[in-house]
């Protein structure tokens, strides 16, 4: 029967098939009466008959033909497949041509009779769908041209189920086919080496199915590759090998590991009968590496491996083939500040790593690589005990405090509130720079947090425990600049980095509503010391006070003493500090203290 469904897919006309194999007929054929070369007219000797010759002699490279006519007739030599394998005596048959050539002998072809012999055989013992078998002539427009005694087309989407890049290899080769058209009107034959091709499979795949199953090893050919893993024929049916189970070490890619037409041993992993489809490994067919990993890689192993992949987190280290471990950029180096990777190690390159954890179950080992390095946090507070004045760079800064690199990878913190006894410092910026060479204090060492903490106002001694309560005693008349005015109160500074707190309460006699209206910045004022707090470090102070007389302070401590000086009922009780907070909370400058810059 006539696969109709295929012939449609195949884009061929029945008039260019019919002229391709004309072609191949050769014009003289394609120009003659068909009808006329397939009678049988030996006895008449009339051109366009079939001949039986003998092979009497040689003409140069060609043959001598004895047709029993009144000349001979010369075969050229490429009439014959094989010229060697013809002798002087053997019997062939022609196609009388003409009864004269332009040589004066009759024109004789073989290989026409040959075809026209074939054409007779193919419609007297082939019907569409037969097998039929022959060799590949030439390429021609749209497919192949294949003589099986007959020259036939072979569309180039029916040469195989995966269309190759190139038809032209199959050229000179041998080939089986199914027959899928047989046009006797037209005389043309379309046949599919294709369609064989899938009922041999569909045949081999159904028995393949039968005999398999989970766990056998069978053989098998590698048809294809993709990134994902390479399609292998078992035969009849191709079984996916996944990259991952190509091999127990790291794939980057299929080809690294097979090629085309490879032939390999894999292992059924699992069979999809309904799907049809099968999956395949190979590395599944030696022990798993990682079985045992833990005793042969305890915690704490120390072994050299091969850097195979780099990451941003982290480096890969084969330890053995199939077994990585991966080194985190955290585990590189104890002091290092590492950014990738790449800046330690290369690709290929061979390091020593410690074993820091192992999931047998992931299939997962941390390793480490500064564990092969004595810790520098180990010696640091010994090197640096509390008290140890250093000298460093401020590596960084941030809201808190600054980073000091006190020897290369070790950092201490100085944190804001070191930075001055006597100012409220909002940011360190204010005080130092990235770049700064600065020497501090060491206060404290966290080996187990890998901190140091370091003092920059401890280079000096604390103003509060003695030079202040010293310098500034209740009842002292001073001068001081106006540095900061705010609705509760005046800032009045005394000295570098030392200032007051002027209560509102504190700027006159009569109730004052807006400070601006007595004081203005920048002023400079007599003021009296009413309080010096050393605890919350503060020192309260009065304009209006330092302008009485004796008389009226004396009568001011008197009611003082009777109200409860300091209680809030009081009127500016509270020796002039208010509420305003912080001393210096509104102004916010840094002490230079110890801090020298490049």
């Amino acid at each position: 029967m006539v696969d109709k469904n295929l012939i449609a897919t195949l884009s061929v006309e029945d008039a260019e098939a019919e002229a391709m194999i004309a072609d191949a007929l050769g014009q003289a054929v394609a120009d003659g009466d068909m009808e006329g070369l397939l009678e049988d007219t030996i006895g008449d000797f009339k051109p366009q008959s079939i001949l039986t010759g003998k092979i009497i002699g040689h003409a140069g490279d060609d043959f001598l033909v004895e047709l029993g006519l009144k000349s001979e007739g010369v075969l050229d030599k490429n009439e014959f497949d094989d010229p060697k394998d013809v002798e002087i005596g053997d019997t062939v048959e022609v196609l009388l041509v003409n009864l004269e050539s332009d040589g004066g002998g009759v024109e004789i072809s073989k290989r026409k009779a040959d075809r026209i012999r074939g054409w007779e055989k193919i419609i007297t013992e082939a019907n569409e769908g037969d097998t039929v078998s022959g060799k590949v002539m030439r390429k021609i427009k749209g497919g192949l041209l294949v003589d099986i005694g007959y020259p036939v087309f072979l569309p180039a989407s029916q040469v195989d189920i995966r269309r190759p890049h190139d038809i032209g290899v199959y050229i000179g080769q041998t080939i089986d086919a199914s027959i899928l058209k047989i046009d006797e009107e037209r005389r043309n034959i379309v046949i599919s080496r294709r369609k064989l091709i899938e009922e041999t499979r569909a045949k081999l795949r159904a028995e393949l199915l039968d005999r398999i199953k989970v766990g056998d090893v069978v053989e098998g050919q590698v048809k294809n590759i993709a990134d994902f893993g390479a399609f292998v024929d078992l035969g009849g049916i191709d079984g996916l090998l996944h990259i991952t189970d190509m091999s127990w070490g790291r794939v980057n890619h299929p080809s690294d590991m097979v090629k085309i037409d490879d032939k390999l041993e894999v292992k059924i992993l699992n069979i999809d009968y309904d799907k049809e489809k099968i999956a395949l490994g190979l590395k599944q067919k030696d022990a798993s590496p990682w079985e045992d990993i833990g005793k042969k890689y305890p915690v704490n192993t120390r072994i050299r491996g091969e850097v195979t992949n780099i990451m941003t987190y982290g480096a890969f280290v084969k330890l053995e083939d199939g077994v990585e471990g991966l080194v985190h950029i955290s585990e590189m180096s104890w002091t290092k500040r590492i950014n990738h990777p790449s800046e330690l190690v290369s690709i290929g390159e061979e390091v020593e790593v410690v074993v820091l954890d192992i999931n047998q179950d992931k299939q997962e080992i941390s390793l480490g690589m500064k564990q092969t390095e004595v810790n520098p946090w180990e010696l640091v507070a010994e090197k640096y005990p509390p008290g140890t004045v250093v000298e460093g760079r401020v590596r960084n800064l941030a809201s808190y405090g600054a980073f000091v690199e006190i020897e290369p990878g070790i950092d201490g913190l100085l944190h804001v509130s070191d930075l001055s006894w006597t100012k409220k410092i909002a940011h360190p910026n204010e005080v130092l720079t990235k770049g700064d060479t600065v020497k501090c204090v060491v206060l404290e060492v966290d080996q187990n947090k890998q901190r140091v903490a370091l003092g920059l106002k401890q280079m000096e001694e604390d103003p509060w425990h003695a030079a202040i309560p010293d310098a500034y005693q209740p009842g002292m008349i001073v001068m001081g600049k106006v540095t900061k005015i705010t609705n509760f109160g005046v800032f009045v500074e005394l000295e570098d980095d030392l200032e007051g707190l002027l209560h509102i309460s504190e700027l006159a006699d009569h109730k004052v509503e807006n400070p601006q209206d007595v004081v203005n910045q920048g002023q400079e004022l007599e003021v009296k010391i009413l309080r010096v707090d050393l605890d919350e470090r503060k020192i309260g102070l009065s304009l209006k006070r330092a302008q009485w007389t004796s008389d009226q302070d004396a009568a001011a401590a008197r009611n003082e003493s009777k109200s409860g000086f300091g209680s809030p009922s009081a009127g500016g009780g509270m020796g002039g500090l208010g509420d305003g907070g912080a001393l210096g909370t509104d102004k916010i400058t840094f002490g230079q203290g110890g801090a020298s810059t490049n």
